[in-house]
């Protein structure tokens, strides 16, 4: 929560100018428009959704311990984290562990 400033625990992530949570259909609806002003390909296909997996899948990918990401995203099962475990074809553990180790403590 260090992230989130002050903002409480339960506060919505995104708001409207006055407080009130903005409705899951509107947040996908900015975040779209976001995607195509980027030139996303499959811009209409993007949805705030993937803001979690994307978190996930790069923690992941960086090493971050399983048990972390599930306790970031509130997974009460770890089988519902590892849904974000990918192989990536560009990437191997060795790769991952050589940039792990060779980073001063």
């Amino acid at each position: 929560m260090a992230l989130r400033g002050e903002a409480l625990k339960d506060a919505p992530v995104f708001a409207s100018a006055t407080g009130r949570p903005l409705a899951p259909s509107h947040i996908d609806r900015v975040v779209k428009r976001a995607a195509a002003a980027a030139e996303l390909e499959n811009a209409m296909n993007v949805s705030a959704h993937w803001f979690r997996h994307s978190h996930a899948t790069h923690a992941l990918d960086e090493g971050v311990p399983v048990h972390l990401v599930q306790a970031t995203l509130g997974h009460t099962s770890l089988d519902t984290t590892s849904k974000y475990l990918h192989v990536s074809p560009d990437r191997s553990s060795g790769e991952v562990l050589v940039k792990r180790w060779s980073e001063p403590f």
